[in-house]
């Protein structure tokens, strides 16, 4: 299929294959017999791509540093297909502390301020670690190969904090806004202490500002496996944005944060009991959620 599409799309066949990773989203690395490199992605067709690849594509010609899109999202079968430009090098920047955090923070800030203004239809439905809207029956959007397996598996601490969580999200009155709900150490890239690259715009979501913005305040340091960040380095997350942004949130917005950052964290301890996984996120969840609760008040 890729073969094809190439020749189709970009006109050009592939010539070698770089790399190829699967997991969402069925991502490879070319190089063209034309000697360009591109990145072919390939995922289920939810109707929401199409936004996603047109704000990228705004960020790119901004100057914002994350790959250009080379094709507008085309349908093959029940998958949606964009090309998009390789961007090599960069190197991971580890670690969970404040100070870590409030460089993260940065970049999210000026993540944000460029979509301020990037007008194009909401990308839904939200990505489902970030679809506490969804309105499906029960406490989690309807995840078919995760419904299938025996719920009896999720410990109740993390039921408990996914309902007290989503409860408050759900309560908010706030705005939505265009923004990156996959904001992870591993998909952004740094050189010489400046970003270099922020990846994975599938992942851009349609809720309140607070919101995305707590939740990336919990996410920033993840790799594999998923954790979740210490409050106080998620507070400095916080209190950077804000101080970046120029605009200090309300008292509901910063408690839709704090509510915000537990419903990742749930989705991944949840994802981890069901899988028989090591309950990094679970442990997580289970050590921090009394405060992370009591500072969204929920």
């Amino acid at each position: 299929m890729i073969r094809s599409w190439c020749a189709e799309h970009l006109g050009s066949v592939p010539a070698e294959v770089l790399f190829e990773r699967k997991s969402l989203s069925e991502v490879t690395g070319l190089r063209l017999a034309d000697g360009r490199e591109v990145v072919v992605k390939a995922r289920d067709d939810e109707g929401r791509e199409a936004s996603c690849v047109a704000a990228q594509a705004r960020l790119a010609e901004r100057g914002f540093p994350c790959p250009r899109p080379l094709t507008p999202v085309t349908r093959v079968g029940s998958l949606a297909v964009h090309a998009e430009e390789l961007l090599p090098g960069g190197e991971l920047l580890p670690g969970d502390t404040p100070d870590v955090a409030e460089r993260y923070a940065a970049v999210f800030a000026w993540l944000m301020s460029e979509l301020a203004d990037v007008v194009v239809p909401p990308p839904l439905p939200n990505p489902r670690w970030a679809r506490w809207d969804h309105r499906d029956p029960g406490l989690w959007p309807a995840i078919g190969f995760l419904d299938e397996r025996d719920q009896r598996a999720v410990p109740a601490h993390v039921v408990e904090t996914a309902r007290r969580a989503g409860e408050r999200l759900l309560a908010a009155d706030l705005p939505c806004v265009l923004g990156h709900a996959d904001f992870e150490a591993q998909n952004l890239r740094w050189h010489d202490g400046e970003i270099r690259a922020v990846h994975d715009w599938d992942s851009l979501a349609w809720q309140p500002e607070a919101a995305l913005v707590g939740a990336a305040s919990a996410t920033f340091a993840n790799a594999s496996p998923p954790a979740l960040a210490p409050v106080a380095s998620s507070a400095a997350f916080l209190a950077a944005y804000q101080e970046l942004r120029g605009r200090r949130f309300t008292t509901e917005e910063l408690e839709i944060a704090w509510a915000a950052s537990l419903w990742t964290a749930v989705h991944n301890a949840r994802w981890e009991a069901l899988h028989g996984d090591r309950p990094v996120c679970g442990e997580a969840v289970r050590v921090q959620a009394a405060e992370r609760l009591r500072r969204a008040r929920a």
